[in-house]
């Protein structure tokens, strides 16, 4: 299986946790991970290169922090200009179809924080259905997310076992339809 991870981080030097993360990703040569901002630092994207990488991935997972309840700017950028009609989908499109689609996301709030009772008022799951509905809607299998919450706490060993976790899970996780 091919996996590719789209890190989308505005600043990219100044996060902990998207930053440790690209660095563990980096040492498994098997997985290729593609920077959005430092590809395109004009937000000019190359479509055709996009798509490309796409159909040569078998699981593409998008790694980002939590950014307004949503993704950073860019990415949702990225799914508007290389999710197209008749490549993505449509009635000839079938580019997408049974690509894995997952989430890596960091959150600066703690895990209870985002329960119906806490904070935010949602869990991720619940704030992450914009990207399974994409899923769906390209004909893609959406995969369970992986999260890292309260990272304005976190510990050296916490973000160590994370990274760890992290290459478990992108190199492990099941899709639903495979279960």
């Amino acid at each position: 299986m091919k996996i590719m991870v789209i890190i989308t981080h505005p600043n990219m030097e100044t996060s902990r946790v998207n930053k440790a993360w690209r660095e563990e990703l980096q040492k498994h040569g098997e997985i290729t991970v593609h920077e959005l901002y430092a590809a395109y630092p004009d937000e000019k994207i190359d479509v055709a290169r996009e798509q490309q990488l796409i159909e040569s991935h078998d699981r593409i997972i998008f790694q980002y922090p939590m950014y307004w309840y949503s993704t950073p700017p860019l990415l949702k950028k990225w799914f508007d200009e290389v999710l197209l009609y008749g490549w993505a989908y449509g009635s000839d499109a079938s580019k997408t179809a049974g690509k894995e689609i997952g989430v890596a996301i960091s959150t600066y709030g703690t895990e209870a924080s985002y329960q119906s009772t806490g904070f935010n008022r949602f869990t991720l799951q619940e704030l992450l259905r914009p990207v399974e509905a994409l899923a769906h809607f390209i004909s893609a299998d959406y995969l369970p997310h992986f999260a890292l919450s309260d990272t304005s706490n976190l510990t050296d060993e916490r973000l160590a076992q994370s990274k760890k976790d992290y290459m478990q899970h992108i190199l492990g996780v099941k899709s639903p339809a495979v279960r």
